[in-house]
């Protein structure tokens, strides 16, 4: 077995991070915690550090370090905050991994400073690939950093593509739960309320994570991640609902084979895969029963209800700077929905809107990809207003 392995997870306070947490507690030969990051959740990140002991903790929000620091009284864990901070972590000397838990924009940088320090990278951000792809798949084959989805959709494809060659995938299947409105008509998604929205039939998840479910945007960004880890083309890459959440993808071969990743869903599982592989180590989760394979159901999405499937296959065949305001421009009418200020349903009309208002950019570069998200925002309150 190797041996200890030092980790940094970055949004540790959240849904993956706290999952993150508990794989690395229940591996304590295997995992060492050298490192936490949170935005602004100062006093669950304050008991995180006090279990877990990290050589340093950084606060994105810089206006509560004090508050922290005092909550901490004493602890030896030395405090970091903002943007440096993120940097300082994601290439900690004691760091071989990263898991990137968080969601949004502010870790970007610090994860491209990981892969330039040539560490792995456990990758649940999906802004990464999604509006720097481009930027981060050349740099990390330059780096030999390693990059291992903790998505369990991209786990899944991630370990059934290990069955073959690269040139042997004829195409990828990514599972959807179709989220609490798969057998709604679009007439009550129209109506669809806050609470409703966040009511998934299946994962526990934060609210912006539950919002991109309930449009199906999720999957969009999916398809983009599915492109930039697998080198894909759209063509080879389809969407296929799934509501048990058992089969998480399919990867089918050039010969016909089909090869399907299948637990209960559960994101420590795929968490752990990331943490330690290549090895499989004894896991923390649910085992799989027959009782979960009697009744599995499949079938195509409704692309006229979930439109926003579509713009996903859109940003992959236009590619340049058209993730990052799609990216940005989901997270920003996401956030007007929660506010109850849009209805459920004009997230995906608008979000096209704004990608058709935009001037892409071929070959961006870091500096262009944020110019670009922080003008999708802008462009999303005209549309608002």
């Amino acid at each position: 077995m190797a041996g200890e392995s030092g980790v940094v997870v970055l949004g540790s306070t959240g849904s993956v991070g706290s999952n993150a947490l508990d794989v690395i507690g229940r591996l304590p030969e295997r995992l060492r915690l050298v490192g936490l990051a949170a935005c602004s959740s100062w006093q669950r990140l304050a008991e995180q550090v006090k279990r877990f002991s990290p050589a340093a903790v950084s606060l994105y929000d810089s206006s509560l370090v004090e508050k922290l620091s005092e909550a901490l009284n004493g602890a030896r864990a030395q405090i970091l905050s903002g943007q440096q901070g993120l940097l300082e972590l994601a290439t900690h000397p004691e760091c071989q991994t990263v898991v990137a838990a968080s969601s949004g924009t502010a870790t970007l940088p610090a994860v491209l400073a990981a892969i330039e320090a040539g560490k792995t990278i456990a990758l649940a951000n999906k802004e990464l690939l999604v509006m720097a792809g481009s930027i981060a798949m050349p740099l990390a084959k330059a780096r030999q950093a390693t990059i291992i989805p903790v998505d369990s959709e991209h786990s899944a494809i991630f370990q059934a593509a290990r069955s073959g060659k690269g040139s042997e995938i004829e195409k990828v299947f990514i599972t959807a739960s179709g989220g609490p409105f798969r057998d709604s008509s679009a007439e009550q998604m129209a109506e669809a309320s806050v609470e409703e929205a966040l009511a998934h039939p299946t994962w526990s998840m934060g609210p912006k994570v539950s919002i991109d479910s309930a449009t199906m945007m999720n999957k969009a960004l999916e398809i983009i991640e599915a492109h930039w880890l697998f080198d894909l083309p759209a063509e080879m890459i389809e969407v296929v609902i799934h509501p048990e959440s058992i089969i998480h993808s399919m990867v089918e071969f050039r010969d016909g084979s089909v090869v399907a990743q299948m637990s209960p869903p559960d994101m420590r599982s795929p968490i752990q895969y990331a943490l330690t592989f290549p090895e499989r180590l004894v896991g923390c989760t649910p085992r799989l029963s027959v009782g979960h394979l009697a009744s599995m159901s499949f079938y195509r999405p409704d692309v006229e209800r979930f439109g926003a499937i579509e713009l996903g296959y859109r940003v992959v065949r236009t590619g340049g700077s058209s993730g990052a305001v799609l990216n940005a421009a989901n997270e920003a009418l996401v956030e007007a929905f929660l506010q109850r200020r849009i209805r459920l349903t004009d997230i995906p009309v608008l979000a096209k809107t704004v990608l058709d208002r935009h001037e892409l950019i071929s070959e961006p570069d870091l500096a262009d990809i944020l110019a670009a998200a922080d003008w999708a925002v802008n462009e999303v309150r005209k549309c608002i207003a």
